[in-house]
């Protein structure tokens, strides 16, 4: 008897932990694999959560959230975007949200736009529900361009999802590129889910969301990354009003999947979003002009704008070949084809110590210069 599901075998293991998993094994290694961020969460946030664990609130909450978290994110979300009762669900992560938006979306044979290169995520769960990814290329400078988005519109589009700061290529997408999305968006009446879990990490300026111009839009946020809080798992997602029955819909999923989120941390998150997290931001603009300036000369890198990633293109064109070489260097590295349908760039992580980063930059040039 076959016990392994068909719809599973559309999911390869995720290429990032598999080389993260090497780390263990090496000596010396600079990681530039993983997407997490290398400072503690403030320690106001720990003892709010260390707080609540010894408060007894370690049951569940209601499934859509405790009030006044929701009550906070309300607020922001309508002062920012001018949204009369928006709805909130607090969710187990941003992945936790994008799980549970394509499942109430999605049907066999829904076509389903993604910007390429992407998160790994979106495309293993259009495959795991039986849509269908379009991929929009955006090389070489990862620009989002509305006339090719148009043009791979079809009957069984259903959705568009954007990335913006984005992994992998750090790229943040400028105010005129978004309108004209919005602008086709709402031409053909699509649905965006629009993932901004890393809102705050934008160097030169702001970080716009499509939400700003278009109705239409299902917002995803999360704690992680600018709190330094990844292995607590909290996101929440914020949906217009006029979608209310998709929202419930969600809101159903989350009862027979995660149930709620993680009580505790939804307590500290009220705290989170109290704290002053500009040094951790200023550190990272710093850290992001480490890795473009060590690396534009030797690779041609396109200056990434916010995240924490840089999408390098591949001396010769193949990742691989050249990811398994800076291995070998002790630096890990992910070759480009986890994230595209490319194989012809790699991607730095540069959560970590500036000293590290500029290792690995020494010996990413070292490789280069040597004929690698």
């Amino acid at each position: 008897m076959e016990y392994i599901s068909e719809r599973i075998k559309c999911v390869d293991a995720s290429g990032i932990r598999k080389i993260w998993q090497m780390a263990a094994r090496m000596t010396d290694p600079v990681n530039f694999s993983i997407g997490e961020p290398d400072f503690p969460a403030p320690e106001a946030v720990k003892a709010a959560a260390v707080e609540a664990i010894n408060a007894d609130k370690n049951g569940y909450t209601l499934t859509t959230g405790i009030d006044s978290l929701r009550d906070v994110l309300t607020q922001l979300i309508t002062n920012q975007f001018d949204w009369l009762n928006p709805y909130i669900l607090i969710t187990c992560g941003v992945s936790g949200a994008l799980q549970l938006s394509f499942m109430a979306t999605i049907n066999p044979g829904d076509e389903v736009l993604i910007p390429d290169p992407y998160f790994v995520i979106y495309r293993h769960m259009v495959n795991l529900l039986g849509g269908k990814c379009v991929c929009i290329d955006t090389y070489p400078d990862f620009k989002l361009d509305a006339w090719t988005i148009e043009e791979n519109i079809t009957p069984k589009t259903k959705f568009l999802i954007i990335n913006s700061p984005s992994n992998p290529s750090g790229t943040v997408y400028s105010s005129e590129e978004l309108q004209a999305v919005a602008t086709v968006a709402r031409k053909h009446n699509l649905l965006i889910l629009s993932d901004e879990i890393y809102c705050d990490f934008s160097y030169d300026g702001p970080a716009f969301s499509i939400a700003q111009y278009y109705e239409n839009t299902i917002i995803m946020r999360g704690f992680s990354k600018a709190y330094g809080i990844p292995g607590w798992r909290l996101g929440y997602m914020a949906v217009p009003e006029h979608l209310g029955d998709l929202f419930d819909r969600m809101v159903a999923l989350q009862q027979y999947t995660f149930v709620c989120a993680p009580h505790p941390f939804q307590i500290a998150a009220v705290t989170a979003l109290q704290c002053d997290i500009s040094p951790q931001i200023a550190a990272y603009r710093k850290k992001r002009d480490l890795i473009y300036n060590g690396l534009k000369d030797t690779f041609g890198l396109v200056r990434p704008e916010g995240a924490f990633y840089a999408f390098v293109p591949a001396p010769g064109g193949n990742a691989t070949e050249f990811v398994m070489a800076a291995i070998k260097n002790n630096v890990l590295i992910i070759p480009g084809s986890v994230f595209s349908e490319r194989d012809s760039h790699f991607r730095i992580s540069y959560a970590t110590e500036d000293e590290r980063i500029q290792t690995g930059i020494d010996r990413l040039c070292a490789l280069v210069e040597k004929g690698w």
